[in-house]
């Protein structure tokens, strides 16, 4: 895949500046722009493939935790509510909402480091 090589290339170029601490906000800046860039690609080229595998587990893993972020914070208290209101109280079935959290900044892309080790190979 040229397309992959291409990202990969920019990935490389990105990563040797990274490690190098600078002060210069322009010069940081623009290798955020880079880094950005090459994760867009990487991500219209995962989309775009026709394989369930690839294009599948990403709109899964977000459903997921859109459903799971639902019932937490509007189902699950609401139907707390009106059972009470109705003279029913029951309990209802809480989960760990930090791995969820996790997961979900992750899928929003505050999980770029995992590139970045990859990239350098130290993971």
């Amino acid at each position: 895949m040229p397309k992959l090589n291409v990202v990969a290339n920019i990935i490389d170029k990105v990563a040797g500046h990274v490690d190098k601490f600078t002060l210069d906000k322009e010069e940081q800046a623009q290798l955020i722009q880079e880094i950005n860039k090459a994760q867009i690609e990487v991500n219209k080229i995962e989309s775009g493939s026709s394989s369930l595998f690839k294009s599948g587990w990403r709109p899964f893993v977000g459903w997921t935790c859109g459903v799971a972020l639902c019932y937490h914070f509007v189902l699950q208290p609401f139907l707390t509510f009106v059972l009470f209101a109705i003279g029913k109280p029951m309990e209802l079935p809480v989960f760990d909402m930090t791995t969820l959290t996790t997961v979900l900044m992750g899928m929003l892309g505050l999980g770029g480091l995992r590139t970045y080790e990859k990239v350098k190979k130290s993971a």
